[in-house]
C-alpha cells in the first residue's frame, strides 16, 4: 500500500521515482520537493534502505515519513504517528532496528476488514491478496487522502499532519 502512495505522490508531482540506489527505487530530492522511495528489499528488510540512503545522503532520519499498511486499523482509515514502536509490522521493526531510533514519523493505512483479521498463518495470505470489488473505491480513495497527508507532513510537519488525517 506505501508503494501506491508513493506512485500517486510521484504521478502528481510529475516525476519518476524509479533510480536505483540503496537496493530503492528512488525519485525527488529537488524543487523542494521530498525524496520518494520504494525499497526493493523484502519488506522486513526494508531497513537495510533506510539505513544506506540516510547515511548516504546524510540525512536525519526524522525527516523520513514511512508509509505501510496496518491490519490493526480499519479499511480505509489513516493514523499519522510521530514515533512509538513497531507494533508488529517487520518492515517498521527493520527500519526502526537499522536507524536505531523509535523517532521516526509514520503513517498507517487500515486493511482490516469488517468481518475481522484472520490470525496466526492466515495472514500472510491476507495481506498479499487482492482486495475484494467492493473495497476497491474505499482503497483508491484512501490512497488519495494518504498522499494528501504526506503533503501536508512535508510542508507543514506531522502536527498538522495528525490533526487533520487522524480518526
Amino acid at each position: 500500500m506505501g508503494f501506491r502512495v508513493v506512485e500517486e505522490l510521484a504521478r502528481r508531482w510529475g516525476i519518476s521515482a524509479d533510480h536505483p540506489e540503496c537496493h530503492a527505487l528512488v525519485g525527488g530530492g529537488t524543487d523542494g520537493r521530498p525524496w520518494l522511495v520504494r525499497p526493493q528489499t523484502y519488506m522486513n528488510r526494508s531497513g537495510y534502505a533506510a539505513r544506506c540512503l540516510v547515511e548516504r545522503h546524510e540525512l536525519d532520519p526524522e525527516q523520513m515519513l514511512v508509509v505501510y499498511d496496518e491490519i490493526n486499523l480499519p479499511l480505509g482509515r489513516l493514523r499519522v504517528r510521530r514515533s512509538g514502536s513497531p507494533a508488529g509490522h517487520r518492515g517498521l521493526e527493520s527500519i526502526l532496528e537499522n536507524l536505531r531510533t523509535d523517532q521516526i514519523p509514520r503513517l498507517r493505512l487500515g486493511i482490516a476488514p469488517e468481518t475481522g483479521t484472520p490470525a496466526g498463518e492466515g495472514l500472510p495470505d491476507f495481506v498479499l491478496a487482492p482486495f475484494a470489488p467492493e473495497e476497491l473505491e474505499t482503497v483508491d480513495a484512501m490512497i488519495r487522502r494518504a498522499a494528501d497527508a504526506c503533503e501536508v507532513w512535508a510542508a507543514e510537519g506531522v502536527e498538522p499532519a495528525m490533526n487533520r488525517f487522524n480518526g
